[in-house]
């Protein structure tokens, strides 16, 4: 979990086409709108030369056995995790959707999940720069009731009041990473 997410630009999301217009044309060409997969490269928010700005990043850390990509960190545990512990002290970011995408097993049925009364949802995530790349994850936490019977993992959404502080602020970071519950609810369509 969060295996794929939905990042669609539309004149009525003017928080998605803000975060896109901020991107360098040679970056924008590079990047990926729509479903968004493993491996594709999108806009996330980071703090870059002391501003908060869009970054086109790679999905996915180069796994540790060679083969294949980390997507996802347990907010419960990536603080501790070495492959993930020095994103948690110093390169949090933060990575715009406008739904994440879940499958009920064994019937595969494919689930939209989206905030109710805002067309964007934020999900906390970590970067590292592999090279002259830089890739992100996105952390996950124990689903609310809104997943329920679908999946017992979701996006750490944050609040938009919790951003800044998720990027820049080390303590209030960490009370986000631990305080899990109190994520904010969600609407499921069938996809």
């Amino acid at each position: 979990m969060c295996g794929r997410f939905r990042l669609m630009t539309d004149q009525e999301l003017k928080e998605i086409d803000w975060i896109i217009s901020h991107l360098e044309d040679g970056q924008l060409k590079k990047t990926k709108t729509g479903e968004i997969f493993p491996t594709d490269m999108v806009p996330v928010i980071m703090v870059r030369d002391r501003s908060i700005r869009p970054w086109p990043m790679t999905w996915g850390f180069p796994h540790f056995k060679g083969s294949g990509v980390i997507i996802n960190a347990r907010s419960e545990t990536a603080a501790v995790k070495t492959m993930f512990s020095g994103s948690v002290k110093q390169y949090r970011c933060v990575v715009p959707g406008t739904g994440f995408y879940e499958w009920k097993k064994p019937e595969k049925q494919k689930y939209l999940f989206r905030l109710p009364e805002e067309p964007v949802l934020y999900m906390a995530g970590l970067y590292r720069e592999y090279g002259d790349e830089s890739r992100f994850v996105i952390l996950t936490t124990k689903a609310n009731v809104s997943m329920k019977g679908v999946h017992d993992r979701m996006p750490l959404i944050l609040r938009k009041s919790e951003i800044k502080n998720w990027m820049a602020n080390d303590r209030m970071a960490r009370q986000l990473l631990a305080n899990h519950r109190d994520r904010p609810e969600l609407i499921k369509e069938l996809a």
